[in-house]
């Protein structure tokens, strides 16, 4: 598949995996500026191998990764954060630093010229975080550790927030507000490309690609994939 000029951030032929054990074979994704891209997968599928990939927390065997038309597939991981890519992942937060302490991190790893101003930006996206900002993060419910994990990811102000599971371990009333927190990103410029195994994404998702058994099986539109037999009975049954 040729590379898109267009793309934020393109990955070609991406094989990885760990020690003996590969993992991914071949995998083409890319990007464009200002999407929302979900990788749809179950559990064992290599999501979070291929995102580890893409951040430089294991490296690529083979292809390439490029994000902004540069090759980072050899870069480190705190090299490609300066180029705006930012990670989130299950974890999300530090638990034993306090919410505020959680959200500067990203803008002073930056040196952010006024982290105080972006963390006041972030409280405005996320108004329950402003009341709880002096407690520790351990502190709050699953539903709002995620949205701090997004405040914290967002405060290094990335082009692309790459994000692994951010329904894990949340019942269906804390998904939604997920949802709605993400959603209310889109349109400001920021792309996603979110790895997830919960179809309730669909409804954010720009485009879809599908991994299974490491291997991308298919990539294109929400309304393609709900089009496509196979997939249908494979996804879009599932709760």
């Amino acid at each position: 598949m040729p590379t898109d000029a267009a793309s934020l951030l393109d990955a070609r032929g991406v094989d990885a995996g760990y020690g003996t054990m590969q993992v991914l074979w071949g995998v083409d994704l890319d990007v464009r500026p200002g999407e929302t891209v979900l990788l749809l997968g179950a559990n064992g599928a290599g999501k979070t191998t291929f995102l580890k990939s893409l951040v430089g927390l294991i490296e690529a065997r083979s292809g390439h990764i490029r994000l902004g038309g540069e090759d980072i597939t050899k870069m480190r991981s705190s090299d490609r954060m300066k180029r705006g890519m930012t990670y989130m992942s299950e974890l999300a937060v530090f638990p034993d630093l306090s919410i505020e302490e959680n959200i500067r991190v990203g803008a002073q790893a930056l040196g952010h010229a006024n982290p105080g101003a972006r963390v006041d930006e972030l409280y405005s996206l996320f108004p329950v975080l402003r009341d709880k900002r002096r407690d520790p993060a351990s502190s709050l419910s699953g539903g709002q550790r995620k949205m701090l994990g997004i405040a914290k990811a967002l405060s290094a102000e990335p082009k692309l927030l790459v994000m692994d599971e951010p329904s894990a371990g949340l019942s269906p009333l804390f998904v939604k507000e997920v949802l709605r927190a993400l959603s209310s990103l889109q349109g400001r410029g920021l792309a996603l490309l979110i790895a997830e195994q919960n179809i309730g994404f669909l409804e954010i998702a720009t485009r879809v690609f599908v991994l299974e058994g490491g291997r991308i099986r298919f990539s294109g539109t929400v309304a393609e994939m709900s089009g496509n037999e196979e997939l249908h009975r494979a996804y879009f049954g599932l709760k």
